[in-house]
């Protein structure tokens, strides 16, 4: 079984300005174990956005380390950003294909698992914005990673349509599970997708609590069951009301 571990110590900014010292992250210690969907939790602007880019190595200017146990190995990651970046000249297949060497036939599968087996040969302009998220999710998945990393993929989605896609992200990971980080400040779409709520208190962004997500995934789908957890946590736990 492999676990990531994640341990910032510092990330900070240094503000052109007026040169002083701006920090971001202190003291985060963040443990993933094998095939567990992991939610951050945390207002807007908290730091949610660098980490992610930290543990994606786009950004490298911190203290601390990331390490995969076994320790020798390096965890491949995929990314789906809060905007989908497709290149608009290339069809849907293209555009995963530039992030992938999968197989065919696991593309196929992969289109197929999405809805999107029909639209393969479209290009972006064509899409809805709904189908655009579903392509930046096969793109991650389709590298085959060790950890899919996950930036609010569904904040400028309709409620339906984000329900939809969350459905058929969660049918998607069920069959191919793998480490997911996946960052949101909405409290009822984090306790229907994750295993386990990681809440993040604001700059300099440290965890304030941990809470495993008890619903069955059977009944993930009922707003009642989403609602009266999410009841029962700001009961539970009255600090993080201020989060939300």
């Amino acid at each position: 079984m492999s676990k990531l571990a994640i341990q910032v110590i510092d990330k900070s900014y240094i503000n052109p300005a007026d040169k002083t010292t701006k920090q971001v992250i202190k003291d985060l210690e963040i443990n993933l174990g094998n095939n567990e969907f992991v939610c951050l939790v945390g207002p807007s602007g908290c730091g949610k956005t660098t980490l992610l880019n930290i543990l994606a190595g786009l950004d490298t200017r911190f203290t601390g380390s990331i390490e995969l146990d076994p320790q020798h190995l390096k965890p491949k990651v995929g990314y789906v950003f809060q905007n989908p970046r497709l290149l608009p000249w290339r069809t849907v297949q293209e555009n995963i294909e530039l992030a992938s060497h999968a197989k065919p036939e696991i593309l196929a599968l992969l289109l197929e698992n999405m809805g999107l087996t029909a639209e393969k040969d479209s290009f972006p302009e064509h899409l809805s914005l709904g189908m655009s998220r579903r392509v930046s999710i096969i793109r991650a998945f389709a590298t085959d990673p060790d950890l899919l990393l996950m930036d609010e993929p569904f904040v400028s989605l309709d409620p339906p349509t984000a329900r939809q896609v969350r459905q058929l992200l969660i049918d998607l990971w069920s069959k191919r599970p793998h480490k997911v980080l996946y960052v949101t400040h909405d409290l009822r779409e984090a306790i229907a997708l994750a295993d386990r709520l990681i809440f993040l208190d604001t700059r300099p962004m440290s965890v304030i609590t941990e809470v495993t997500v008890t619903i069955p995934r059977k009944d993930r789908n009922k707003e009642i069951k989403i609602e009266q957890f999410r009841q029962q946590l700001f009961i539970d736990y009255p600090e993080i009301t201020k989060l939300l």
